[in-house]
């Protein structure tokens, strides 16, 4: 595959460690342990996290413990399951991200993204709902000239027609990327990357497996979703950036190379695209 914007998917000098370029520490399910988790990752040799938005009452919050750890990255916007509690108009959404975005950057914020955005098929609100608050959020990220972080679901077709219609010159991040290469391809040529997550510890994920193992490795990048989206062997636990080593290590075997090879590309990759 080849991409059609050389200056997203350029490589860089990194610093060592990996880099957990979707994590949800902010949620909850850390409230009692954060540090703890956050000590046993640097530990596990991850350098650094991004967080993701998914709401806008989440954001200020989000960004007071991004404020307080250097080594954390923010990002602004409505994900898909919380469409049904936005509390704004749809067509205010994309002036409420941008004075968002300003008002951390202005403070010192580390905010690289808009998202976590997008379109899930799997949820009762309806597409067209969905649709309405991510158009919005596409709009905002061309005219911020930021990267998205986005979220799809059953829905790539859907996905890649809004993104061939806004055409963001900063690309993005399709989290959690489960399909074929092919739509692998299209993704990438728009200058988008593949976040890849837990499910390719699974060998039942056949498909997948095999698109990791087949695309350029300068198309890839890591991440958890913890506390979501646990490992094999982990089901029914809470996931956490501590076990990012261990995707790093599936996907070093599944592409027959080193985890210092995939530890090396990932970090470049991420760092490259979201200009940390």
């Amino acid at each position: 595959m080849s991409a059609s914007n050389g200056q997203l998917h350029g490589c860089q000098m990194i610093d060592d460690g990996l880099i957990d370029s979707h994590c949800h520490l902010d949620f909850d399910a850390f409230a009692a342990d954060r540090d703890a988790v956050w000590q046993r990752s640097r530990a596990a040799g991850v350098s650094s996290v991004i967080i993701p938005g998914v709401s806008i009452r989440q954001w200020r919050t989000l960004f007071a413990l991004v404020r307080n750890n250097p080594d954390w990255y923010g990002a602004v916007g409505v994900h898909p399951w919380w469409v049904k509690d936005l509390a704004i108009a749809p067509t205010q959404l994309q002036q409420a991200v941008i004075e968002r975005v300003d008002a951390e950057m202005r403070s010192g914020s580390r905010c690289v993204a808009v998202g976590e955005c997008g379109l899930d098929a799997l949820i009762k609100t309806p597409m067209d709902r969905q649709l309405a608050v991510f158009r919005p959020q596409l709009a905002a990220a061309c005219d911020l000239e930021l990267p998205l972080i986005v979220h799809g679901v059953k829905a790539h077709s859907e996905v890649l027609r809004a993104l061939k219609q806004f055409r963001p010159r900063c690309g993005g991040v399709i989290h959690a990327f489960a399909g074929s290469e092919e739509i692998a391809r299209e993704y990438w040529n728009l200058g988008f990357y593949l976040g890849i997550g837990g499910t390719i510890t699974y060998p039942r994920a056949a498909k997948t497996r095999r698109t990791v193992a087949a695309v350029p490795a300068e198309s890839l990048i890591l991440e958890s979703d913890a506390p979501d989206m646990p490992h094999a062997g982990r089901q029914g636990e809470r996931n956490s950036p501590e076990y990012l080593p261990n995707i790093a290590l599936t996907l070093a075997e599944l592409r027959g190379t080193t985890v210092e090879d995939v530890t090396q590309a990932t970090a470049s990759n991420t760092r490259q695209l979201f200009d940390l």
